[in-house]
């Protein structure tokens, strides 16, 4: 069987990125899982420096400059003929020419139980902000497919964490990633199995 081939774009640390090498050097992933390419918007992402420490190739595409449109004809041109394409942090919001392109094969997480606190203004800490200024019993994190808008994509997994009264954004945003370390592999190993029940 071939390859399930993985293209990753990430904007900053690439901590999931990080969860699912790990997956890998304990032998928990199939062989077949091949993350092939790594890309980011921002030259100094520590996503890249992780691809290039593991001999992954590493590519910084520059927005400077470029509609959104034309930036994104570079990135379906880098990521080629991948199977799956893994937003990890990624701060773009993709151009429908690049959704049509991957359709059905481009997953997202979101760190929040969507569809609270998605769309266009909650990403980073503003989501945990809000969880807790609306006093929230529960939170979590959602791994969905990317469709024409923003956070709004059909559901893959979703995984709950309790809120405590005296959590600040950052223990929440602490927890919450911890779900997303977990579960963004198994997602993979998901999309794998549904990939090589088809070869």
């Amino acid at each position: 069987m071939r390859n399930f081939k993985i293209g990753v774009l990430a904007s900053g640390n690439g901590t999931d990125l990080g969860a699912i090498f790990e997956e890998m050097d304990a032998g928990k992933m199939p062989k077949e899982i091949d993350i092939c390419v790594v890309i980011s918007n921002v030259e100094d992402s520590k996503a890249l420096e992780k691809a290039r420490a593991r001999n992954i190739r590493a590519v910084f595409v520059n927005p400077l400059g470029k509609t959104r449109e034309d930036y994104d004809m570079e990135l379906i041109k880098e990521l080629g003929d991948v199977d799956l394409v893994c937003l990890i942090g990624y701060m773009r919001i993709l151009s429908q020419p690049f959704v049509r392109h991957f359709a059905r094969r481009i997953i997202n997480v979101h760190p929040a139980l969507l569809p609270k606190y998605g769309g266009e203004g909650w990403f980073g800490m503003k989501v945990h902000e809000g969880v807790l200024a609306n006093k929230e019993k529960e939170s979590g994190m959602t791994i969905h497919y990317v469709d024409f808008g923003v956070d709004s994509g059909p559901t893959i997994m979703q995984e709950k964490v309790p809120v405590y009264e005296d959590d600040t954004p950052e223990t929440l945003r602490a927890r919450t990633l911890e779900l997303e370390k977990r579960c963004y592999p198994e997602v993979i190993r998901l999309l794998f199995k549904q990939f090589s029940d088809k070869q």
